[in-house]
């Protein structure tokens, strides 16, 4: 199910890159409301969803904007949400940059904790990956992977080629480890990279202690008086381990980890959970959001097919034998082999279509076809065990068709054919009358649909 946070938190701070204060309270939203961020600052409350198609910069951090209002460095504390496994929230500011803390997510993670977690009512929808799916920039030799998994598991792979970070790797086995692995690590910068934000006036908020600076350069005494008024210290000197004083590493690998991070944060903004293993070499903001952009797209596809996700090994709800405890039908007129799913508002179930059936000895049997009126009966059959299933006695019920509407079918079904037969109420039932969506699949193309309302009737005994 979908979460979201049981109360309101709020969090003060510094904007890394604006160098201005900022409160952030981030509140419960309703079931299907995803992230949106809302500019308490300006006139109206304007809002920007968490949505990869808003991005317009990703230097030094990750940007969306829209309608001329914008949202700085947005990725680690959409990182903080989805790690907390929230779907939900409202994240208020009155600025356009979250504050960045010490550069992790940690403190966004321990408000969320403080406040706890809810479960909602509405079921949580996945992006599933079924195949493998890439997006490489030959530019910077950065390329995002992700293949099939049960879990959202992510490995970053980091090669700085620098002597003082050189090749780093992190990986998240499960989104659930995010707190202990993951949300404490900071942000990073090269020497030289840090002076030349500086002399731009690009980053007015940070200071030693929220970003790690690697020196990989000579400190001279110009870049020491630079360093020393930025960060308002009376002295600023190299570690043995090649970062700034005033910082020690939480791990070895906590670049590589931070870069885990911006992963998790920047494809957040695909809008949906994700099942999938994702391999990031080299990552970057720019990579990060264009392969977002992509499982987008993606999950717009796999949700305008509605092909049920379904894993044909497990062991059935019903196989054959249950089904016929339920139904009253029989052969040759059962056309329903297997029930997959069922839940009080849904059920999915299977039919293995062959030239056995008796139907095809008349129907074209030159070139056979299943017939549509029978795939209809097969939707509503499917649909029938979604209510007999609920009921104590199933065989003294029956299921009676009142009304079928916005039926299409859009492709053959012939001998060979596997069919998933989808049902979803419309809405709950009520004195026996059920409302209910159904398709039908072959493969991941829809075969039949249909919008179907039937009647639950008890049998007369004579």
């Amino acid at each position: 199910m979908q979460k979201t946070l049981q109360q309101e938190v709020t969090l003060s701070g510094i904007g890394l890159h604006t160098g201005k204060e900022v409160k952030l309270t981030i509140k419960p939203a309703k079931e299907n409301t995803g992230f949106v961020f809302v500019r308490t600052d300006l006139e109206g409350h304007p809002q920007v969803e968490a949505d990869v198609n808003y991005v317009v910069a990703t230097e030094r951090g990750t940007t969306l904007e829209k309608l001329g209002v914008k949202i700085n460095t947005c990725e680690h504390l959409l990182a903080a949400l989805v790690g907390c496994d929230i779907d939900n929230a409202i994240l208020e500011m009155d600025a356009s940059e979250p504050p960045i803390l010490d550069g992790s997510s940690k403190y966004f993670v321990e408000a969320i904790e403080s406040v706890g977690v809810v479960e909602q009512n509405t079921a949580r929808e996945y992006l599933v990956v079924k195949e493998v799916l890439t997006y490489s920039d030959p530019a910077t030799g950065s390329e995002i992977t992700i293949i099939p998994s049960d879990t959202y598991e992510v490995t970053t792979m980091v090669d700085f080629g620098t002597k003082v970070l050189g090749t780093q790797n992190a990986t998240l086995k499960n989104i659930s480890e995010f707190k202990e692995e993951i949300s404490s690590a900071r942000t990073f910068s090269f020497l030289h990279e840090l002076e030349m934000l500086l002399d731009h006036g690009l980053i007015k908020g940070g200071d030693i202690s929220n970003a790690i600076v690697y020196v990989d350069k000579d400190l001279t005494p110009e870049t020491t008086e630079k360093l020393k008024k930025a960060f308002g210290k009376d002295n600023v000197s190299i570690r043995p381990n090649g970062i700034l004083d005033n910082l020690n590493l939480n791990y070895p690998n906590e670049a590589a980890r931070h870069k885990l991070l911006d992963v998790i944060g920047d494809l957040a903004l695909a809008g949906v959970k994700i099942k999938g293993k994702v391999i990031a070499n080299k990552p970057g903001h720019y990579v990060n959001t264009q392969f977002a952009k992509k499982l987008n797209r993606q999950w717009k596809l796999q949700k305008k097919k509605n092909v049920p996700d379904f894993d044909l090994t497990k062991e059935p709800v019903f196989d054959i034998n249950g089904i016929m405890r339920l139904m009253p039908h029989r052969p040759p007129f059962l056309l329903i082999d297997k029930v997959l799913e069922l839940s009080d508002s849904h059920v999915v179930g299977l039919k293995n279509v062959t030239m056995n059936e008796p139907f095809f000895v008349g129907h074209f049997p030159k070139e056979p076809v299943m017939p549509g009126v029978l795939q209809v009966e097969a939707l509503a059959q499917t649909g029938g065990i979604l209510v007999l299933a609920s009921v104590p006695d199933p065989e003294n019920y029956s299921t009676y068709f009142i009304k079928i509407d916005k039926v299409k079918f859009k492709r053959k079904v012939i001998p060979g054919d596997t069919l998933i037969f989808k049902i979803e109420l419309i809405e709950p039932i009520r004195r026996g009358i059920v409302h209910m969506q159904g398709y039908g699949y072959v493969g991941d193309t829809v075969a039949v649909e249909a919008e179907l309302m039937a009647q639950v009737a008890k049998n007369k005994v004579d």
